[in-house]
């Protein structure tokens, strides 16, 4: 029995991307029951907009079997963690003066379209710890992934004193605590990427320390095939950009470039985007151009939901765990 919000989405969302949306919905749940695996990609600024409070259930209920999400995103479900309290909201953001943001800089807030990110409570609590982890695996000529240390920083607990959340409702931890298979390309243009990078320029850490992107698709190389037996592996998109480019790309990689003829196809696709086709925009193409690079087949269920991935993720998610 599906709980209200479903039972809403079911009675109220009957056209256009209200039906998409609940097309899509559908189709994941019918993929997780046929025993498929789930891919979702995080692009823009979705832990900021605290997607935690139903990603992080999802997580924990074995709905998403690996995640690509961008620098970013890794990063801002932990700062919302620990330093919530001193976000600040900036309700008329589109009527903001050039002096207006400038004050917001001046004052050490960092602004994603409402939200004002602090720099002292949120980067700098966070770099302390970074800090100390990447120091002693540089040291041990250790090497792992951005998201490795991320999660060694919150399984170790040190992170616990400034809790401002209740941690149920941080992904981050619930990836940590399931030790979920990740991919964060393009880590390096994230806050703690180029913190990381400035202590590289002043010879603190060997770059080396950090595995690389193209650790990353190796890594993915290997776990794809291993994982899309049976039904195989969906794709469930939030934006665009490098967290959804990214991982969809191994499977023509694995056929054309590896010369491993039987790689399946993802065996769905849904992307919630509010870009458009003009302008060669990829971001914006529709589901079908990926069959022509090799990443979706003919039968592929495909969905695009045309919207806010705000509001239209948390629907889905909701409508997966029966809420």
């Amino acid at each position: 029995m599906k709980g209200p919000i479903s039972q809403f989405v079911e009675k109220n969302y009957l056209h256009f991307n209200a039906a998409a949306l609940v097309d899509a919905a559908k189709g994941y749940e019918t993929h997780l029951l046929d025993n498929g695996k789930m891919l979702i990609s995080l692009a823009g600024a979705m832990s900021t907009a605290e997607l935690g409070k139903s990603l992080a259930e999802m997580i924990r209920q074995d709905k998403v079997h690996i995640i690509s999400c961008t620098g970013a995103n890794l990063e801002e479900d932990i700062m919302n963690l620990v330093a919530h309290n001193s976000y600040k909201r900036v309700p008329n953001y589109r009527d903001l003066s050039p002096q207006e943001e400038w004050d917001l800089l001046e004052n050490h807030y960092n602004r994603v379209t409402d939200t004002c990110i602090p720099e002292e409570e949120a980067f700098r609590r966070l770099q302390k710890h970074l800090f100390e982890i990447w120091n002693d695996a540089d040291k041990k000529g250790e090497r792992y992934f951005p998201h490795e240390f991320m999660f060694k920083m919150l399984n170790s607990g040190v992170l616990k004193q400034y809790y401002e959340i209740d941690p149920k409702d941080s992904w981050m931890i619930a990836a940590a605590e399931k030790n979920i298979p990740m991919v964060v390309p393009g880590w390096e243009d994230s806050t703690m990427g180029n913190i990381f990078a400035s202590y590289c320029i002043k010879g603190e850490f060997k770059p080396t320390t950090m595995k690389s992107g193209i650790e990353y698709m190796m890594f993915l190389a290997d776990w794809y095939p291993k994982n899309s037996g049976g039904k195989g592996v969906g794709f469930f998109q939030i934006g665009g950009g490098i967290a959804g480019d990214f991982p969809i790309c191994v499977v023509p990689m694995l056929y054309q470039d590896m010369e491993m003829h039987d790689i399946p196809f993802w065996a769905y696709f849904c992307q919630i985007s509010d870009s458009t086709t003009s302008y060669g925009s990829y971001s914006g193409a529709v589901p079908n151009e990926k069959i022509t690079w090799g990443k979706l087949g003919i039968e592929t269920p495909k969905y695009i939901v045309e919207s806010d991935a705000t509001i239209v993720a948390p629907l889905i998610f909701a409508w997966i765990l029966g809420w």
